[in-house]
């Protein structure tokens, strides 16, 4: 029995390390779209067994990360416009409740590390560099999020924003009047939150912001060939 169960342990750390690394790669670019995952060749590269990769690319598809197509087989997914406005309205609500219930939590120097953030998210505007603002963007939100309450509702936000990363590193490219709003909205979710602000605008003012982006995305007609932020 206790071997059983020692098994057991280790082909889920063998799927669970292979998930991390494959998912790792397309984060970054080192997979990128279009890219084939052939069992075989991966395993080479990796070091594991086709068994444990399987499944996570299984989990990688079921995340949107993944797509499997007929007579090709897997591949890291494509940029999809349409795909990226629906995950960015998917997060609105995610986020706007998640906003409404971190700012009660949030004590005077934790809202002020935010707006340092914003700040920095405004000289990188300045300085014409769409990665740092695409990346101090995920800063300034997960600043927020880190007071959430609710773990579940934490990894459903990182699994979204994952999506996002993928998708395009920066939406703010496809949309470059979008950001300098975004800066302005954001310091306008600050305020309200230090002014003790009711809930329910917190969440209306959190989820609009989102839902803003996605529809000056849906406005741009973004096609696959071009560049897209959040």
């Amino acid at each position: 029995m206790r071997a059983g169960k020692k098994a057991g342990a280790v082909k889920e750390s063998k799927a669970e390390l292979s998930y991390e690394l494959l998912r790792s790669r397309i984060l970054d670019g080192t997979y990128g779209p279009g890219y084939r995952l052939v069992m075989d060749q991966l395993a080479r590269e990796t070091g594991v067994s086709t068994i444990p990769l399987r499944e996570a690319v299984r989990r990688l598809q079921s995340e949107g990360l993944v797509e499997v197509v007929r007579n090709i087989g897997a591949r890291v997914a494509a940029f999809d416009a349409a795909q990226v406005e629906h995950t960015l309205n998917i997060l609105a609500r995610l986020e706007g409740y998640a906003t409404a219930i971190s700012a009660p939590l949030m004590k005077p120097r934790h809202i002020e590390a935010s707006r340092e953030i914003n700040l920095r998210m405004a000289a990188a505007l300045e300085e014409f560099d769409p990665a740092s603002f695409t990346a101090l963007n995920r800063q300034f939100h997960f600043s927020i999020y880190e007071h959430c309450p609710d773990n579940h509702l934490c990894v459903l936000l990182e699994s979204q924003w994952a999506r996002l990363d993928h998708m395009r590193r920066s939406t703010f490219t496809y949309v470059p009047g979008r950001a300098r709003r975004s800066v302005a909205e954001h310091d306008h979710m600050l305020d309200l939150i230090a002014m003790g602000a009711e809930a329910v605008e917190i969440e209306r003012v959190a989820c609009a912001h989102k839902i803003a982006t996605a529809d000056a995305l849906h406005n741009a007609h973004v096609t696959p060939q071009q560049p897209a932020a959040r």
